[in-house]
């Protein structure tokens, strides 16, 4: 049952020889992987207004400067992860960058927060969406934990039918909100162009404002900046792309760029001339629709489309941190199991702990995840500041042809954003100081299995570990509970492997069934000896486990392997197995860890 419902969820599995077919073309990539970035338009214009309406609405008209400091931090990231993707075709972006230019600490740094942001990133967009849908039905209001966390499942069941699939279908909406802001932008500029919106409801720029600072308008800054989050997520999927790789993938980066600077700046400059103000209970976007085109069709088209795009934004986590997680995985830095396949070929484990983190972190903010957001814009700008950093580093190491326009791109894209991401730490040092506890935290962690994974390798390595002893011969432990078929099985097996090495163990809890135990069985099984043990305190374990121990260690003496077998009826059906003791279980799991003790199970099939 089990099965059928995976093979309805998630589809038939697919061929390795099909991993070609899972890859994207540039159209699908764009949507799939560019929805969290364009998404930050719904709210990257709004965040640098909060700012500046503490100045009053004649500073407004800082707006625009500060949009055109953050297409130039966008061109010069662009540019930069364009340098990335043909330096490091193999995927990894900053994480690989990082570690090989500037070593493996600050590598683990951008890995570790590109890791957590990418959590972040599905819960903070599935939670904003949700409350865009909450709001225009208020009465769901009550239920919004549930329905992100539906939403979650539902986007971690299509990443699960692969690549190809998820992006088909998650393409449609992520291309009509594109298309709803086009028109959005287009509209509202042919009206101001011809005189349907009053000039005077926005302030001319250069108008003096009173108390205005650069620490202010670096703020402002900083938080317009948080609508680059996604930036680097192309980087990070390269193998994700239809050869040629590099080539398809920065081809989509710049379609991504040219997308988000339109989408951004036009959003920017209309909220200026419209005079908008931000409102808690009214998005930017929502009043620039509003006021273009009244509450008809097309306002609640762009809304709509809105609300979509903000929660498929987490798509892009979703294609991004298992690429990730794999690069990691190859160095050893976390659990092997990331860089395995799944039935559809993507990296199912990623998705399935990506979407499991998420979901845990809307339960523990109640859906409450706008706080997260500007921990989850320094989570991005610490990786995009190593970046830029590592390929500064690497052209002036290298010096390859052309290599000053490139370092130039890179310097500048490092400088600013080590301000924005210092920006943050400053501004709002009460919403990013988790940074300072858990990348720490997570980098020690990276260390930590790293060294496990070398110990085990230098262990099991033939060259390196112990000679192994030569065994001379086997003694055979058979716990048994009573004279059955299941007993009869193993004691079969058991004289199959060492006929005279035998130990039938019993355990009983009162003398009498002790006493009737030993007859019956030296007339069923004379030629294998019966050991009777009493437990005191009615436990099994503890006087099979100290047996054993004492047994180890006389034959250890004389090169002698220890077996325990245990006999196990498996029932017919699943669900019978909660209707026994499973003591073979309990037994094999504390005799599991004994050093030199081999268990094998012996199981009985029933019938019925």
């Amino acid at each position: 049952m089990i099965s059928s419902i995976k093979r309805f969820l998630i589809g038939r599995p697919l061929k390795s020889t099909a991993l070609g077919e899972q890859k994207l073309s540039k159209t699908k990539a764009l949507a799939i992987l560019s929805s969290d970035a364009l998404s930050s338009v719904a709210y990257g214009p709004e965040q640098i207004l909060i700012v500046l309406v503490t100045l009053g609405t004649l500073a407004f008209w800082y707006s625009i400067p500060i949009a055109i400091g953050v297409l130039i931090l966008l061109a010069a990231l662009i540019l930069s992860y364009q340098q990335i993707i043909f330096a490091y075709p193999h995927g990894g972006g900053a994480y690989v960058v990082s570690k090989e230019n500037l070593g493996v600490n600050p590598g683990l740094i951008a890995g570790g927060s590109l890791l957590v942001d990418y959590i972040l990133t599905v819960a903070v967009s599935v939670s904003a969406g949700t409350d865009a849908i909450t709001s225009a039905f208020p009465s769901f209001h009550s239920h919004k934990v549930v329905i992100a966390i539906i939403f979650v499942l539902i986007i971690t069941i299509l990443n699960l039918r692969g690549l190809t699939e998820s992006a088909t279908i998650l393409a449609y909406p992520v291309y009509l909100f594109v298309l709803a802001l086009f028109i959005l932008i287009g509209v509202g500029l042919f009206n101001v162009l011809t005189g349907k919106v009053s000039p005077d409801l926005s302030a001319p720029l250069g108008t003096p404002v009173a108390g205005v600072s650069l620490f202010i308008l670096l703020r402002a800054f900083a938080s317009g900046s948080s609508a680059l989050t996604g930036v680097e997520a192309i980087s990070n999927a390269i193998p994700n792309f239809k050869d040629p790789a590099p080539k398809n993938a920065a081809k989509t980066l710049m379609a991504m760029g040219t997308l988000l600077a339109l989408l951004f700046s036009g959003i920017v400059f209309l909220a200026y001339y419209y005079g908008i103000s931000p409102r808690a209970e009214v998005t930017v976007v929502s009043q620039i629709a509003e006021e273009t085109f009244g509450r008809n069709g097309m306002y609640y088209f762009i809304q709509g489309t809105t609300a979509l795009i903000l929660i498929l934004a987490a798509n892009t986590g979703y294609s991004a941190f298992p690429l990730l997680a794999v690069n990691l995985a190859k160095d050893k830095f976390i659990p092997r199991m990331f860089t395995i396949r799944g039935d559809r070929l993507g990296y199912s484990n990623g998705i399935i702990i990506l979407g499991v983190a998420s979901i845990l972190l809307i339960m523990f903010f109640e859906g409450q995840t706008e706080h997260l957001i500007p921990l989850y814009a320094v989570g991005v700008f610490i990786p995009f500041t190593l970046s830029q950093t590592g390929m500064m580093l690497k052209w002036i190491r290298e010096k390859p042809t052309g290599w000053v326009p490139k370092f130039i791109i890179n310097t500048t894209g490092a400088l600013i954003s080590f301000t924005v991401t210092i920006v943050f730490f400053l501004t709002k040092f009460d919403r990013v100081w988790p940074v300072l506890i858990f990348l720490p935290l997570i980098i020690f962690i990276f260390h930590r299995i790293r060294r496990h994974y070398e110990a085990v390798g230098d262990q099991l390595r033939i060259t390196t570990c112990e000679p192994a002893v030569p065994i001379e011969g086997n003694v055979i432990i058979v716990p048994v509970a009573g004279i059955t078929h299941v007993v009869e099985n193993s004691i079969n097996y058991a004289k199959s492997l060492s006929p005279d090495q035998i130990i039938a163990v019993y355990v009983s809890f009162e003398r009498d069934d002790e006493k009737k135990f030993e007859e019956k069985w030296k007339n069923w099984q004379p030629d294998v000896r019966l050991v009777t043990l009493h437990s005191h305190y009615r436990s099994i374990i503890q006087p099979l486990t100290k047996f054993v121990d004492t047994v180890e260690h006389k034959a250890s003496e004389s090169n002698y392997q220890v077996t325990v077998v245990i006999p196990q009826f498996i029932p017919k059906k699943g669900w019978h197995n909660i209707l026994h003791n499973q003591s073979s279980l309990l037994i094999r799991s504390f005799l599991l860890y004994r050093r030199n003790v081999i268990i094998t199970t012996v199981p009985y099939h029933l019938k019925k």
